[in-house]
């Protein structure tokens, strides 16, 4: 059974004005629901993750200060959110939801979050609407726990996944993979073991066509035994922040290519949604809710 993380805090609210699409948490899974797709039965509501997992990715300091709201205004500032007790639980929810997403598709062959991606963040800060990062705390603790040994980080969000990128710098036994528009945030990138950066404008055609020429290529070249996969919408060109032109009928055959490869390849994949930042949160949710329909579909 496709089994799907939620819970009412990812749809925390923030103050008045701050317009992060926060609704998007619960309008997809309504709509799931609603049109069929998944029944009540699909969903679980994560714990709260423990320290000490996000110790193995987080710096004890970095986490101190979250636990405390005593980030420094710069620091606060890079990450986008004000501080607060609320938003600190929804984030280590969150992150349980990955790592638990994780065991799941151990079982199932996949497993999806309702939210997730937070590539942002890095070891010692967050940044980017991140404030823990919830692919890499996963992946180490698979790791720690010898669950996974090679772990391949595909991330198709429009942003490069600098923090994943930074965590794992020097790692031979994850491989990050991030497709995402140049000349976009972060300005400043950081290294991952493959980037392609694409030029603003990109359409299906140019992203299919490197996706299907690299992905296969990695996998063999790398033999993961588990695969990460942060599938952003905000690659659309209704996207106001993502500079890239494709279509959602592209998006979803990007997923569909992803997905089925992995499935081919018995490659057990856990799914977080990452970015999308459309003006009409119908164009985000649709595109979010063709991922989970194209899971269901091919692991039935």
């Amino acid at each position: 059974m496709l089994k799907v993380a939620w819970s009412p805090v990812y749809a925390h609210p923030l103050p008045e004005g701050h317009r992060f699409p926060m609704e998007k948490y619960n309008l997809i899974p309504e709509q799931l629901l609603y049109e069929g797709t998944l029944t009540q039965a699909n969903f679980f509501e994560p714990a709260i993750q423990s320290e000490e997992d996000i110790l193995t990715t987080h710096s004890a300091d970095y986490f101190r200060k979250l636990q405390t709201q005593t980030l420094t205004t710069k620091e606060a500032r890079k990450i986008g959110f004000p501080q607060s007790e609320e938003l600190v639980l929804r984030e280590r929810i969150i992150n349980q939801g990955t790592l638990s997403c994780a065991h799941y598709a151990r079982a199932h062959g996949v497993a999806m979050n309702v939210s997730g991606g937070t590539h942002h963040a890095f070891a010692d800060r967050g940044e980017g609407f991140c404030l823990l990062n919830d692919i890499a705390t996963a992946a180490n603790v698979l790791l720690r726990d010898q669950i996974a040994h090679r772990i391949l980080i595909v991330d198709l969000d429009v942003h490069q996944g600098n923090g994943t990128a930074a965590i794992f710098n020097d790692r031979t036994d994850v491989f990050t993979f991030s497709m995402h528009c140049a000349g976009n945030y972060p300005m400043d990138k950081e290294t991952s073991h493959l980037d392609i950066a694409l030029p603003p404008g990109t359409t299906d055609e140019l992203f299919l066509s490197q996706l299907k020429a690299t992905l296969p290529r990695l996998i063999d070249q790398f033999q993961p035994d588990f695969a990460f996969y942060l599938s952003g919408v905000d690659v659309l060109a209704t996207d106001k922040l993502g500079r890239m032109a494709m279509t959602r009928e592209g998006c979803k055959q990007r997923d569909r290519f992803v997905m089925e490869t992995m499935k081919s390849t018995g490659i057990p994949l856990t799914i977080s949604m990452g970015g999308g930042y459309s003006p009409h949160i119908k164009d985000i949710v649709e595109a979010h809710c063709n991922t989970f329909r194209l899971a269901a579909e091919i692991w039935g």
